[in-house]
């Protein structure tokens, strides 16, 4: 029997088995796609080539925004950026969310006061911690202070208490001054002095029967 040979050979030109027109095939149609993404343009550009008009790229940005918040809830200054990203001019984000504000959909004040009650509820963070991820997510001070009021030192010390004893527990069995650090190590991830964090962790320890616990220990308020 002869040799089989290594690629099927076509009868002619672009037909089935030409591995050298289907090769150029593909890269032609790659090219092709390649183009189309090239040609698609940003609602300002269209908005400048007349294209578009103001009132289709504000429907278009309304719809965008309550696809986003059906989602999430997000503040003003979230939308704004999600709505920058994907192409949409200030003269029209502006307005839109100015009606968001309006009608209530946009509300920092409800958002900023939501975020601080679930973040400590749930993950313990502290104040100072809270105040970072409000700004981190464009709440202004103001706003930020009165959703703030809602955790008082009271609720720190508890809320640092209750991290202290979870991460105590998990390192039962190992050198005191390991289980310390690690535990004041955590809290201070959350945002807790080195004072509050200490001790929580000192009242934690006492509480599985530690004695001897402040010798080098910050007073609870450092």
């Amino acid at each position: 029997m002869g040799k089989r040979r290594g690629r099927r050979q076509g009868t002619g030109p672009g037909e089935p088995g030409d591995g050298l027109d289907e090769t150029a095939d593909d890269s032609a149609s790659d090219a092709g796609a390649y183009g189309a993404r090239q040609k698609r343009r940003t609602v300002a550009e269209r908005l400048e080539a007349g294209d578009l008009t103001l009132e289709d790229a504000a429907e278009k940005a309304r719809e965008t925004l309550l696809r986003i918040l059906t989602a999430a809830p997000k503040s003003r200054a979230e939308l704004e950026q999600s709505l920058a990203r994907k192409g949409y001019p200030d003269q029209v984000v502006g307005p839109v969310l100015d009606r968001f504000d309006e009608v209530g959909l946009v509300d920092d004040a409800g958002y900023a006061e939501m975020l601080v009650r679930t973040r400590h509820a749930e993950r313990g963070l502290s104040r100072r911690a809270l105040a970072m991820e409000l700004r981190r997510r464009g709440i202004d001070g103001e706003t930020a202070a009165v959703a703030l009021e809602q955790v008082d030192g009271d609720d720190e010390r508890e809320a640092a208490l209750a991290l202290a004893r979870k991460h105590v527990a998990r390192t039962r069995g190992l050198d005191r001054d390991v289980r310390v650090r690690r535990a004041v190590g955590a809290l201070g991830r959350k945002g807790y002095a080195p004072g509050v964090s200490f001790g929580a962790v000192r009242d934690a320890l006492a509480a599985e029967g530690e004695d001897d616990l402040d010798d080098g220990y910050p007073a609870a308020d450092d």
